[in-house]
């Protein structure tokens, strides 16, 4: 750990034992700052700021930003001119730049996203070193017992996620290892392309002191630890990627025997927010605003449930995130959380773990991970977006979103081929695929849900 590493770790400590009113007294200098950076040294922003006063504290001054506006400004978005979409484009292009440095400074991080449109995000290594400090933060809370059994596993580390592209669950994990090349070789990546038992071999071998992925493929590795087919003891899981409720969390904690850490981010904001043992998500407010407002973008009161929510990254100045409007529900608790942390809780109620299961004949019902699905379609030529509706045990209704002058029935094709493969690779070979006439259906949240299984209500 570099000295300056050291500093924004020691700062970050400081500020929570400081209290409320020094957490935002630094958020709002923090905001300031990024602010002018941005008005400075981004054409998109000096234009979108142009009526502003000087000296913006208040996120409330700000316009409202989303993905479809940054992404069609890309170019004009960025800090750096030298940072252009087809620059980044070129780069995300070739999966073996995953974790190396774009332009010998940055990292890049993809994602699909459930807005339909596809996300290249260019973040700085300041951000990166904001990101493990406050992660170092987080997982202050760790006892004895966890210590030891890291110990006794040599710190080897499993992080189960989607093989294919610069998601940034495994690009940052990447350029760490890269970074820190001990830390590399403890450190595997578990793609999820694959039948669920190979998977649970895998790891039983690794036999991994943390495992770390998406909350709906841990779900699934739970269910093989509790038949046996999995026999891992981490002293530490944690899951992202979707909203975890209290009975999920416990579901890991004792299928594993350990600790479970969540997290509510993004790819936007890695470091959004952080879990507490009393289930609410503390949003690092230092370096994060996080505002839940109604669907006119006004402020919704603590203890109600907003339409969306807008977020702002105080720390990477390469491709500012600022009251970018993340789609998800929230709730802001109106009163201390019992754990102590000064931070400001939340609850989220925005993206689901969308696990579909399958009835298998002669056997157990076959579970597999909306992330399998996406690790597909997301690269699926002339698709915009997809909706997978299960309306019976064995159907999937198909919904497409073909990108403009494609051809409808080759992207159908395409689709269908992609998902047929991927049912027969998890055994499941009697689905039923249904081609939509409709197109996708957006949730009342703002997003579309890319999965929906079966009601069971």
């Amino acid at each position: 750990m570099g000295e300056n590493q050291r500093q924004l770790a020691r700062d970050a400590r400081r500020v929570v034992r400081e209290g409320p009113e020094a957490i935002a007294r630094v958020q709002r200098a923090r905001l300031a700052e990024i602010v002018a950076h941005a008005r400075a040294h981004s054409p998109y922003y000096r234009e979108l700021y142009q009526d502003l006063p000087d000296g913006v504290d208040d996120p409330a001054l700000l316009p409202v930003t989303d993905k479809k506006l940054l992404m069609a400004r890309f170019d004009d978005w960025a800090t750096d001119r030298a940072v252009t979409l087809e620059r980044v484009q070129e780069f995300v292009a070739d999966p073996g730049r995953v974790g190396q440095r774009f332009q010998g400074r940055y990292l890049v991080a993809t994602t699909s996203g459930t807005s339909g449109v596809r996300g290249l995000f260019v973040i700085d290594e300041h951000a990166l070193a904001v990101h493990t400090s406050l992660g170092a933060r987080s997982s202050g809370g760790m006892g004895v017992a966890d210590v030891v059994r890291l110990a006794v596993r040599g710190g080897r580390t499993a992080v189960v996620s989607a093989p294919h592209g610069h998601f940034f669950t495994v690009t940052s994990t990447v350029r760490f290892a890269l970074d820190h090349p001990r830390f590399g070789r403890l450190t595997r990546i578990f793609p999820v392309d694959q039948p669920l038992p190979e998977l649970a071999a895998q790891l039983t071998r690794h036999n991994p002191a943390i495992l770390s992925g998406f909350l709906s493929m841990l779900v699934l590795l739970a269910g093989e630890q509790e038949a046996g087919r999995l026999r891992i003891r981490p002293a530490l899981v944690i899951a992202g990627g979707e909203t975890a409720t209290p009975e999920v969390v416990r579901r890991l904690a004792t299928a594993f025997h350990t600790r479970v850490r969540t997290a509510y981010a993004a790819t936007e904001c890695g470091f959004l927010s952080f879990s507490c043992d009393q289930g609410w998500y503390h949003v690092n407010s230092d370096w994060a605003v996080v505002e839940p407002v109604d669907a006119e973008h006004r402020p919704v009161p603590p203890g109600q449930w907003s339409h969306t929510v807008l977020i702002s990254n105080l720390a990477n100045q390469v491709q500012p995130i600022l009251r970018y409007d993340l789609g998800d529900s929230v709730l802001l608790r109106p009163d201390p959380c019992e754990c102590g942390s000064p931070l400001p809780a939340i609850r989220v109620r925005g993206r689901v773990a969308d696990v579909l299961t399958f009835p298998a004949a002669g056997g157990e019902p076959v579970s597999i991970s909306p992330m399998l699905f996406g690790t597909l379609l997301d690269r699926a030529p002339g698709l915009t977006q997809y909706q997978l509706v299960q309306t019976a045990p064995s159907t999937l209704r198909v919904r497409l979103r073909p990108v403009s002058g494609a051809d409808a029935d080759q992207v159908w094709q395409t689709v269908r081929a992609e998902i047929t493969h991927l049912l027969a690779e998890h055994r499941v070979d009697h689905v039923t695929l249904e081609r939509a006439e409709e197109a996708p259906q957006q949730s009342p949240g703002g997003k579309f849900r890319r999965i929906i299984p079966l009601s069971t209500s």
